[in-house]
Order: structure tokens, then sequence, then C-alpha cells
């Protein structure tokens, strides 16, 4: 099951330790979906501005992560990701260092809900301190023991908050906030819950916001001088308060599948969301008059049309992938293409760091991960390889970038690059 295979010299490998002290400093832990701040950035420097032939190099590969499409968590030298093993999906660590495995905690049922057989579970784990969360596709919900894996708590969607299973099952990646642990089961008792992250006891839900959940995570925002989460569904987008209370909602339809997490710019009380199937983006200014929240539509157009692999805010523009038109930088504030690129990258996720883009195609043969420098003046690509030892299944866990290394998760195989600049 566990196969680890090392590809450094073992001379490197008994220095490792050493270097991963002396860089510590300029590192950064990724310990939930889309990072520290849920922004797909990594504030990370010192990484590599261009590419060698074949891609950055490898430091290991890993097996016996199972079945799924959860991407990877990284906190205190350990790896976090879930998959479908046998009858069952668990939760699994692995050592930062080398990819060896540490332990493995049952989360729930195995399989592939709705058409099409995509198996596995499809949201990140989320870590915080010596806790680790993490819900399966078919809604279990259970809190771990950072360090053994042992189970302190477990709760169902369905069963005990009233949920629906959405199409393709549960894909969230649960919020910690404090002593809060928020998420979406969706339904009419409420579609966003929170309860006590270490004992998993009730604390509140939305029973004025019941729209049925979908397919992105919440994102811990301070709009119009207010702290509050915001979630994107099928319906609306909507700000809840750390109390559970609706500040503001705004309709906003989506269609068959609404999956990327909303993209906030605090800094200037604006909320940004896409989805694909045609429906396009809307960015969303929110305001305040006394205890009164508004959420007033400055735009909506189909100029960045992303169907799941992410929008990544850098200053006043976006990134990601268009259904139609390719890779594509937009401007935030008027919605406007800057550029889009056709001809490059196919569909895919990216991430960011240290000024560039790593964008991953998701296709099934033949997967490419691509470095482009962020730039509103055009596509510049830094390189380029083919992603190995691909599963013959779409690439669609999201690149992740920590402490110097890019993670690159394929169904039962993880792989590790260091982008470090020497």
């Amino acid at each position: 099951m566990f196969k680890p295979t090392h590809i450094l010299p073992l001379k490197f490998t008994l220095l490792w330790p050493l270097l991963g002290l002396a860089l510590t400093a300029r590192a950064e832990d990724w310990p939930q979906w889309r990072g520290p701040h849920r922004d797909g950035k990594s504030a990370e420097t010192g990484l590599l501005k261009t590419w060698p032939a074949g891609g950055p190099p490898r430091v290991w590969k890993t097996t016996g992560l199972g079945a799924g499409y959860a991407t990877v968590a990284v906190a205190k030298g350990v790896l976090y990701t879930a998959g479908d093993l046998g009858e069952d999906n668990y939760v699994l660590a692995f050592r930062e260092q080398d990819g060896q495995p540490l332990w493995k905690a049952r989360l729930g049922k195995a399989g592939a809900p709705g058409w099409g057989g995509f198996a596995g579970v499809r949201g990140t784990p989320t870590v915080d301190g010596d806790l680790v969360f993490a819900i399966g596709q078919y809604g279990e919900i259970a809190a771990f023991e950072a360090a053994t894996g042992k189970e302190l708590w477990r709760r169902d969607f369905i069963q005990d908050y009233g949920g629906k299973l959405p199409e393709w099952g549960f894909s969230e990646s649960p919020l910690v906030d404090g002593d809060k642990l928020i998420f979406t089961p969706g339904g009419e008792k409420g579609a966003v819950v929170a309860v006590h992250k270490r004992t998993g006891a009730l604390l509140w839900q939305t029973a004025d916001f019941t729209d049925e959940a979908q397919y992105a995570s919440l994102v811990p925002a301070t709009l119009a001088g207010a702290p509050q989460y915001v979630q994107l569904t099928m319906a609306s987008v909507v700000g809840i308060s750390p109390a559970g209370r609706v500040l503001w909602r705004a309709p906003r339809k989506g269609a068959t599948a609404v999956i990327p997490t909303p993209v906030v710019a605090e800094d200037l009380d604006l909320v940004y969301v896409t989805s694909g199937y045609n429906i396009g983006c809307n960015l969303f200014k929110v305001a305040r008059h006394g205890d009164t929240f508004t959420a007033t539509e400055v735009y909506k157009n189909r100029v960045l049309i992303n169907h799941h692999g992410g929008v990544i805010r850098v200053g006043d523009h976006l990134y990601g992938h268009d259904d139609r038109r390719g890779w594509t930088c937009q401007n935030l504030r008027t919605g406007e293409a800057v550029w889009q690129h056709e001809d490059g990258p196919g569909k895919g996720s990216c991430v960011y760091a240290d000024g560039h883009l790593v964008l991953r195609e998701e296709k099934k043969k033949g997967s490419r991960v691509f470095l482009i420098e962020v730039s509103p003046a055009g596509y510049k690509e830094k390189g380029v390889f083919e992603q190995p030892d691909q599963s013959g299944k779409e690439a669609w866990p999201h690149p992740v970038i920590a402490n110097g290394r890019l993670y690159l998760r394929d169904q039962d195989v993880l792989l590790c690059y260091d982008l470090r600049a020497r």
C-alpha cells in the first residue's frame, strides 16, 4: 500500500534536516484548502524563476493514497490528505521530509456519488494545531489527533444536520475560526453549521439561510468592518457572522455544479465569484449602514467562466482558466479581460508563489505542469514538464506549494518537487 520511492542520493538525504532548519525562516506551511488564507497564495520567496528542461528536481514519490481528488495540507512537518482504500475512505498522514507514511484513520464510506464514477474523497483535510478535520464524500465529518490519527469525534451531514447529498458528493474543506469548526451541509435546518472544534458540540446552524450545499468551501473575511464567513451556493452568495447570523445575501444563480471558492478582496470590500456551465463571474460590493449590510453587484459577465480550477487574485488582477478562451487575466475592478491565452496550457488548476503561478492541466493523459510569470502584460511561460506516473484519470487535485516544495497528487500517487532557487 505505502511504497515511498526516494529520488535524492543518500548523502543529500542525510543533509536534509540541516537544510530544512536553514530555510525555516523563508518557508510557509499550507495547513488547509487553498493555503493559509484560503486564497491560493503562498507568501514564500526565493523560489525558481525558471524551470530546467524536464521541470524542477523531484525529491520523492510516495504511493498508498488510494482513490480520490483531495489535495494535501502541510503543517509542522506532516502532509495530510484523504482517499478511498477498499470499502472505506481514510485520512492519511505522511512525513513531509521523505513521504514516509505515518498513520491512517478511517473517515467514512468509500465510493463515487453521482454519475461518472468519480470515486474518492474530494475535500482537503484542515489542520489546526494538534487537530485535523476532514469531510468524506458522503458527508461524514470527523476530528483526529494530528500526531496519531486518533479519532476524537464524528458527525454526519445528513443525519445530524439535515443536509442533502449533492450530485457528486460533499466536497468542502472545513474551516477553523478560533474554537469553531464551520462547514456547509446545506438544507432546511440551516445551510451552514458551526461546532466546537474539540468536542463537535453544535454551536449554531443558520436557520435563516437554507440553500442546498454545492461544492465551494467557506472563506473567512472582514468586509465593511465586520468579521464573517463567505459562501457560494447554486442560488446565493452570502456573508454569515461568527455568531451564525446572515449579514448579507445576494442572489446569484449557477448551473449544474457551482465549485470554485469565492475570492475576497478585503481591502476593497469586494467578493468575486465564478462558476462553469456558461455562467461566468460576478463581483459584489459589500457595504454597511448601521446594523444593515448590503451586497451590490458591480458586474456580471463571461470573461472568466471557471469550472473548478480556481481563480487567484494578485493585486488588481485575477488569474484563472476560462472554459472558452483558456488561461485568463481579468481586471478585478472592471471585469474586463486583460489577456486570454487560448493556445497554451489546457484547462486546470493553479497556485501562486513568489511572482509566479504553477498551472496544472487536468487531462487524463499527457497532463503538463507550467510555470508562468504573473503579469498583466501577457502570458509569460517560464517552464513546463509532463507529470510522470499519471493515473489515467482527471488530474483534479490542485497543486500545493509549501516550504519550498511543490506537491502533485494523482489518485494513489503523491509527487514532491524542490522549487527553491540555489
